[in-house]
């Protein structure tokens, strides 16, 4: 090819180059065409595992499911952590023990088949089969004899604590007085399900059934599914049939699965979504200083903690599971990592003040010392003669940088080494629930206002468990505080099984979570939640707001 003949094609190759620039640079944001028409772009972190509520235990899922469907208790789209009004209209109690709840007689699935009481019978009758094994399954035990069906000593189902007298009216009698029952309804394990749905597509108890499928799944919330693209996008749309239908202003969400937290940050600087689901670590101090018209920090009641397989042979010893703990430098992983604000775990128990839990542990510490004081009683000196394992985290930069962390704490600490084994959501979850793993992150968010959402699950044989871990005298006074009808005795108890807890250590706390997002300025009406629970139907988008500059769109440094 001649010189001129090279020069002309680089010339043209130069000029769609800069056409394309142009062109790219001045093309609407997709933000502002769906602000247009009222679709909400929203970044879900990572691809959901499942979406039958029912089976489901992950925060990514809760999002979709809030959208999806509703209990008879709602967040209250001014105050999410206020119990509101849901599929029920009203109800009461005189004793926190005996509930009746009244649904509304204009309920309906998206389908526009009615909702009735028997709905909820069913549906909680399909949670508590031990078939279905249902890992929230214990978020029901409050019921009378929920857990005596649930593990198979109780058949009849008819002698558990929940009952329709009527088509909208169900009585619900509990296992000792929960004054805190109302704000437990709002999780997704005390939602309807459809059984007219799941029945048509096979056995109720099929953790795989197609009745969760787009064009399948019938729901009872604001949205109904309309699409599920895998590692894609999932869309809903307004449902018609919601029984407050009328004050639901977004037309439709679109949740974006970016697993990667630096991806997700580029899409909404680009555009390309009005909300992140967080934000990259060595960015939150950027837009901290220069956005602050678009961040979000507030505090959640979430911990951030590791699971130990107690089962595995180095790690029954408790001497080795406190070392490890004690050889985490907590404030470092704080201040040189995440720099959000987060607390240092004292406790299991997320910020105890905000839940009146002044029994609360505060036995977390840093002392590396004492660490390698028991790793040497345990019959490791300087880590001598201890196997390799590996750290498991799922797929988030965060994680793999906070493992990396600890991964040099233990060397240096402790003179161990470990690796670190990354997977992608569900197969991390899969793992995790098949206990095939040494040393495992994990996070938990309160379901419900109380100490006892971050305690419970270590009861032995409970679903979310997935430790090994077992203590008779744990689960003894977690039984005991749901008898205990006394408020400050029943947090003493709470207080006392935590302790145990931390003493065995058959997990690792490190820190107390804030929640830290960035959102485009026309979204309205989303208002903070320790709980993370969402109102969309109190959601709206500003069309006023796209007359003003776009300063997200600016290049982060």
């Amino acid at each position: 090819m001649k010189w001129t003949t090279r020069l002309l094609v680089l010339a043209v190759l130069a000029g769609g180059l800069v056409c394309f620039h142009i062109v790219r640079s001045n093309r609407p944001l997709r933000v502002n065409e769906a602000t247009k028409e009222d679709t909400l772009l929203l970044g879900n972190a990572t691809e959901l595992s499942t979406l039958d509520l029912q089976v489901a235990t992950g925060q990514p899922e809760h999002m979709v499911f809030a959208a999806l469907f509703e209990g008879l208790v709602a967040p209250d789209p001014a105050n999410p952590d206020k119990p509101a009004p849901g599929a029920a209209s009203s109800w009461e109690t005189k004793d926190s023990i005996h509930w009746t709840f009244h649904l509304r007689p204009n309920g309906k699935w998206s389908d526009g088949t009615p909702l009735t009481a028997h709905d909820f019978v069913w549906s909680y009758q399909r949670i508590l089969t031990p078939a279905l094994a249902a890992q929230y399954a214990s978020m029901l035990f409050p019921l009378k004899n929920a857990e005596e069906f649930n593990k198979g000593t109780l058949k009849d189902f008819s002698q558990v604590g929940i009952k329709a007298t009527d088509d909208y009216t169900l009585e619900i009698t509990l296992v000792g007085p929960m004054p805190y029952l109302l704000g437990m309804m709002k999780h997704y394990s005390w939602f309807p399900v459809p059984r007219h749905v799941i029945e048509k597509f096979g056995s109720p108890t099929d953790r795989a059934s197609r009745w969760t499928k787009a064009g399948n799944l019938v729901g009872n919330g604001p949205f109904s599914l309309t699409e599920w693209r895998f590692t894609h996008s999932l869309t809903v749309d307004k449902n018609p049939y919601y029984w407050d239908a009328d004050v639901v202003r977004i037309k439709k969400i679109v949740f974006v699965p970016i697993a990667s937290d630096t991806t997700e940050e580029r899409a909404f600087r680009d555009g390309q979504i009005h909300s992140t689901f967080t934000l990259p670590n060595p960015l939150i101090q950027e837009y901290a200083k220069n956005r602050r018209d678009v961040l979000t920090s507030d505090p959640i009641l979430s911990v951030y903690f590791y699971r130990i397989n107690t089962t595995r042979e180095m790690l029954k010893d408790v001497r080795v599971r406190k070392a490890l703990s004690l050889a985490i430098d907590r404030d470092g992983i704080i201040n040189n990592i995440l720099r959000a604000g987060q607390k240092p775990s004292l406790g299991l128990t997320p910020y105890p003040e905000s839940l009146d839990y002044p029994q609360a542990p505060k036995s977390i510490r840093f002392d590396p010392v004492e660490a390698k004081r028991l790793m040497a009683e345990a019959g490791y000196p300087d880590g001598k003669g201890f196997p390799k394992f590996d750290i498991l985290i799922n797929t988030h930069e965060a994680h793999r940088v906070i493992a990396e962390a600890v991964q040099e704490m233990w060397r240096k600490n402790l003179g161990i080494n470990v690796g670190i084994y990354n997977q992608d959501w569900g197969v991390y979850l899969e793992s995790q629930r098949q206990m095939n793993y040494a040393v495992c992150r994990a996070a938990w968010g309160g379901d419900y206002p109380d100490p006892l959402t971050f305690l419970s699950m270590w009861k032995t044989g409970d679903g979310n468990n997935e430790t090994g871990w077992s203590n008779a005298k744990f689960d003894d006074l977690i039984n005991q505080s749901n008898q205990e009808a006394d408020a400050t005795k029943r947090l003493n108890l709470l207080g006392q099984a935590e302790s145990i807890l931390l003493d065995e250590m058959p997990i690792i706390p490190f820190y107390w979570y804030v929640q830290v997002y960035a959102s485009r300025p026309e979204l309205k009406g989303r208002m903070p939640s320790v709980l993370q629970h969402r109102a969309y139907k109190g959601w709206y988008l500003d069309h006023s707001v796209l007359n003003q500059p776009a300063t997200v769109a600016t290049p982060a440094p």
